[in-house]
């Protein structure tokens, strides 16, 4: 080319959770059934949604209005229910002017950290979801800058690493928190928030919050917003329907942002993004004019509380099949719909394998995990899609140095997650006995 095309950030975009499935419809082309744990999509997972919600959105296909532009922001009346709601929690207080929908959070996120200056930096957990660590890395031409959760502390956040790297690095601006947590299903107590809030407020930071799941927690657990926890720091919310609805093919997300009054560089980082939206006109109408008419439903809190409580009992299934392994550093999810899964320092080594019986699936398998410096739980994860179907997602690819993987609780049909897990396990066995 003329002049250089291709921008530093551009290496470091990478979504092994689809990656992986490169790989697995290799080997489903050679006649291999694969069970897909890679991906939070509920709906692939055999989960149906209640016939009172399809009537609600064909009701609405069937309305010409449906099918106009809708406000840059958003539709109004949707922004001022949700800011209702939000409001409600008594916490900080919000405007329907303080909400700007996205073509899902993807969209959000893309947004949000482009139009961050170069040089400044947002840190989050680590293992960190790809979306948020590939973009902010790409915004900085530079590998994520992250704080540490801890499997041996129930995944929550190394506080201390937190304080002094951002102590230490003055080009941070603000702190991500995912909650509850992807990929590992942790959801932040009250009391870490609350000293996440004031790491903020002492170096003047904002604080960003992925809350895409913040409605789907069990076992006892309860996530509290960041509009409930912020005080008078800046901050955005990043919420969507992809999960709690879900409908995920829907594209729909929004930001909320909070104490834009408090901070004039703030208020007008939350101005670029709703300019950024209007210049591409608007976001999907059809699942935003939906939004009030599902969640202002009184059968709908019904329908997300026994749907938790499923998510719930098919976290203990999972629990209760994989602790038994000494192997593994477990922990108990209590919100989203994950589980990431640690081998213990030394377990893993380049020898180890499992039996693949088809030649061809061994031969293409064998050729990948040849690679030069591939990691060792990736390795694990080809060896297990080869030889027992079950895709699953390095936790190495989640800007981690632990080894490990994460898998989903979506598979609706008990019998066929108690199959999928006991195959995982037995796959576990038998290549650390290798």
């Amino acid at each position: 080319m003329r002049q250089k095309l291709l921008s530093e950030g551009a290496s470091e975009l990478s979504y092994e959770i689809r990656e992986i499935v490169k790989k697995a419809d290799q080997l489903r082309k050679l006649g291999l059934t694969i069970s897909w744990e890679n991906i939070g999509d509920p709906i692939q997972k055999h989960h149906k949604l209640p016939e009172w919600i399809k009537t609600i959105i064909s009701d609405l296909m069937k309305e010409d209005d449906t099918y106009s532009y809708c406000p840059s922001k958003g539709m109004q009346e949707t922004r001022e229910f949700l800011a209702k709601q939000t409001n409600a929690m008594d916490g900080v207080q919000i405007t329907a002017e303080d909400i700007c929908f996205f073509n899902g959070l993807g969209d959000a996120i893309s947004k949000a950290y482009q139009f961050i200056s170069r040089t400044s930096r947002v840190i989050g957990p680590t293992p960190a979801y790809s979306t948020h660590s590939s973009a902010e890395a790409a915004h900085a031409a530079h590998e994520p800058l992250t704080y540490k959760l801890d499997p041996n502390n129930k995944w929550y956040p190394d506080l201390e690493d937190l304080y002094n790297k951002v102590k230490y690095n003055p080009n941070i601006v603000g702190i991500l928190i995912i909650n509850p947590d992807n990929p590992t299903g942790m959801v932040y107590p009250l009391e870490i928030l609350k000293k996440i809030v004031d790491i903020a407020k002492e170096f003047n930071l904002f604080l960003l919050a992925d809350e895409i799941y913040i409605n789907i927690t069990y076992n006892g657990a309860r996530a509290y917003s960041l509009a409930e926890i912020i005080e008078d720091v800046p901050g955005i919310s990043m919420k969507g329907i992809s999960k709690e609805l879900p409908w995920p093919g829907a594209r729909c997300g929004w930001m909320e942002y909070y104490n834009r009054g408090k901070d004039e560089d703030f208020n007008r980082f939350c101005q670029a993004l709703d300019n950024a939206k209007m210049i591409e006109v608007c976001s999907t109408k059809l699942p935003q004019v939906a939004i009030p008419k599902i969640f202002g439903d009184p059968r709908f809190k019904v329908y997300r509380e026994e749907t938790n409580q499923n998510i719930g009992r098919r976290s203990r299934i999972i629990a209760d099949i994989l602790r038994t392994v000494p192997q593994l550093t477990f922990n108990e999810t209590f919100g989203a719909f994950y589980n990431t899964i640690i081998f213990r320092d030394g377990t893993l080594n380049s020898k180890q394998k499992i039996k693949i019986e088809d030649p061809k699936i061994k031969a293409l398998v064998e050729g990948w995990v040849s690679q030069d410096n591939i990691a060792l739980d990736k390795r694990f994860v080809y060896y297990l899609l080869g030889a027992k179907g079950v895709c699953v997602v390095p936790i190495s690819s989640f800007c981690s140095e632990l080894q490990g993987f994460r898998v989903t609780l979506l598979e609706e049909d008990e019998q066929t997650l108690t199959n999928t897990f006991t195959a995982i396990r037995d796959g576990i066995v038998e290549y650390l006995a290798s």
